[in-house]
């Protein structure tokens, strides 16, 4: 038996940067990088999407930000 993936997505990162803050658990710095994600159903890409996340340097955390 075989599993099909219909749905895939794609990141590549674009860009890194400082974020200019610092990690609410270790202290450390926080890089922000710009991601450029597609989605593709069964290889015609139907999204695209640029997304920023926020990574902790010392501790690798993912950081979400808050409004």
């Amino acid at each position: 038996m075989s599993f099909l993936s219909v749905f895939d997505v794609r990141e590549k990162v674009i860009n890194r940067q400082g974020a200019g803050t610092a990690c609410p658990y270790c202290g450390g710095p926080v890089l922000a990088w710009d991601y450029d994600a597609h989605m593709f159903l069964c290889f015609f890409p139907i999204c695209h999407k640029t997304k920023r996340k926020f990574y902790c340097t010392i501790c690798s955390r993912r950081l979400v930000p808050t409004i």
